[in-house]
């Protein structure tokens, strides 16, 4: 029998990383013409020909992003830490 704590312990790193990985990942589904903030960027950039301003702070709000969540799952991965 598997314990859900301990199943929990074991899953919650992994499971961290992919969250992660998916939001650093997002970028690339303005490929497929899904809306999101690379596209976002891409449209202002055309309003405004601000091309270098739109492009870093796009970055920056990925890295905020991504900085954010990796926080949040160290946090939650030290609640449930235990001893191998």
């Amino acid at each position: 029998y598997v314990v859900l704590p301990q199943a929990v312990r074991v899953i919650l790193p992994p499971i961290g990383n992919e969250f992660v990985a998916l939001i650093k990942d997002s970028s690339l589904v303005s490929v497929l013409a899904v809306s999101d903030l690379t596209r976002r960027g891409r449209e202002y950039m055309a309003r405004t020909f601000l091309s270098f301003d739109t492009w870093i702070m796009v970055a920056l709000c990925y890295l905020v992003l991504t900085l954010v969540s990796s926080r949040i799952v160290e946090f939650v991965e030290a609640k449930t830490r235990f001893e191998r």
